[in-house]
């Protein structure tokens, strides 16, 4: 018997975690860390629905948080077994991994110092430590490269396009009657640096992402609409300020202003990077051919750096961080949290948007709550460090960034199945999302469910 559970990410966003079980054996795939609205973050500390030195092994779809950020506390709790990704992946939670632990020990002294926990002391969900040892049980595979995990049980990766190393994971089991797909996030199609996603030809169990179920990205292209914003800043000689995302949006804005800048579409200007995980991941993105698409390979093949801009700085010192506020015509800084909810984008923001010459710019999803939100709902005063800062910058955004494939690109990606799976579970959305895409899904004639969190179903062989 074969059965999966689902154990988050089921009707939210956040949590990835699928338990496969099947012959006695348990793999856990993704171990992400839920977040957003507290209901959400207090999953994290709630006592895990099974035995973790029962678990066999780990599989990840991809290194982002939401979907490997419980990793250290899986293993703190006694889990031993190997956890199987991409190469990329392993290299880039080699980054994500310690500094969400350097961010829990922060939380944890943070609430001892104000007195804020409700325990005492307060002690973090996981440490350095832990992120390390979780680091420490990887084992990689290559794309198309199957692989008998255990006996019965084969795993092959193929591209699912969303960020370096994002993989779609296929299962083989012994008996030839069951192949169980997990989507992971499926990426954008024609979107630079990564190749588009795989399509699947069969599964008799589909588990599929449903982010954007329910709309579109809209018809401008992310680098269309980035050139009309970096042209408008160019009229006011200020510089534009960008909250983005350390890995995967900040790469891709260095891409695409490389080039409108050899299009001649953008004047040529200083853009800092002041990231350093930022710094440390795009070095990542440029040593993973195995990840890059035909445009990809073909510059560095040349010689050319796709990420780097012809006056490109990668800043990593404070101090250099702090020479920034010199800065004044038109020059671009970008820097983390891509939803300025921390990090060093708001010494930035505190500097320049008091300045109605500079530009913050928008590049991604603003989370409700968010000080990024406030700012694009036109809030004239915005709280930084404990202080009221005015906003007198134009703030605006840039549509089409997104790593995420929306209604329209799911249904193609759907397309590639000559046969209809038996089962299609749908994961990773939002309500409107999920019932917007199993309407859709519904249409094709496959037989679908929204499972419920902590919800198990029987896999059909």
């Amino acid at each position: 018997m074969t059965t999966l559970q689902f154990l988050g990410a089921a009707g939210t966003v956040t949590g990835s975690k699928y338990l496969l079980e099947h012959d006695r054996r348990r793999v856990l795939v993704d171990c992400g860390l839920f977040q957003g609205i507290k209901e959400l973050r207090l999953r994290n500390w709630e006592p895990l629905p099974f035995d973790p030195k029962t678990l066999d092994a780990v599989v990840l779809t991809h290194a982002h948080i939401d979907h490997t950020g419980a990793l250290p506390r899986l293993v703190k709790a006694g889990f031993k077994g190997p956890v199987f990704s991409t190469p990329a992946t392993r290299a880039l939670a080699g980054l994500l991994l310690p500094d969400s632990a350097h961010l829990q020990e922060e939380e944890a002294r943070y609430a001892n110092k104000g007195g804020f926990s409700k325990h005492s002391p307060a002690l973090p969900l996981y440490t350095a430590d832990d992120a390390q040892a979780a680091l420490d049980r990887f084992q990689t595979i290559g794309y198309r490269q199957p692989r008998e995990i255990f006996p019965g049980v084969s795993l092959t990766f193929i591209r699912a396009g969303h960020i370096l190393g994002s993989a779609i994971c296929i299962f083989e089991l012994a008996t030839g009657r069951q192949r169980i797909v997990f989507s992971g996030d499926l990426g954008r199609y024609d979107a630079p640096i990564v190749p588009d996603p795989e399509p699947v030809e069969y599964a008799t169990a589909l588990l599929m992402e449903s982010t954007y179920g329910d709309r579109t990205h809209g018809e401008m292209m992310a680098i269309d609409s980035l050139a009309g914003a970096v042209q408008e800043s160019a009229r006011r000689q200020g510089v534009i300020v960008v909250p983005a995302f350390a890995v995967g949006r900040t790469q891709e804005i260095l891409y695409d202003l490389r080039e409108l800048e050899e299009a001649r579409r953008i004047p040529v200007m200083d853009v800092f990077v002041d990231s350093p995980m930022a710094c440390d991941a795009t070095p990542i993105y440029l040593a993973h051919p195995e990840d890059h698409d035909l445009d990809m390979t073909a510059m560095l093949k040349k010689g050319i750096s796709p990420l780097k801009s012809q006056r490109t700085h990668f800043v990593n010192s404070v101090e250099e961080s702090k020479r920034l506020n010199e800065l004044t015509g038109l020059a671009m800084i970008i820097s983390a949290s891509g939803m300025a909810t921390g990090g060093r984008i708001l010494h930035h923001l505190k500097h320049h948007l008091p300045d109605p010459n500079s530009t913050v710019l928008m590049v991604g999803y603003q989370a409700e709550g968010t000080r990024g939100r406030r700012l694009l709902q036109g809030e004239k005063m915005i709280r930084i460090h404990g202080e009221m800062v005015e906003v007198k910058a134009q703030v605006t955004t840039v549509s089409g960034f997104s790593a995420h494939a929306d209604c329209r690109e799911l249904s193609r990606w759907e397309d590639g199945f000559k046969v209809p799976p038996k089962q299609t579970f749908l994961v990773h959305g939002e309500p409107p999302a999920l019932e917007a895409l199993r309407g859709r899904v519904a249409q094709r004639g496959w037989p679908v469910h929204i499972p419920a969190h902590l919800e198990t179903v029987r896999l059909d062989g």
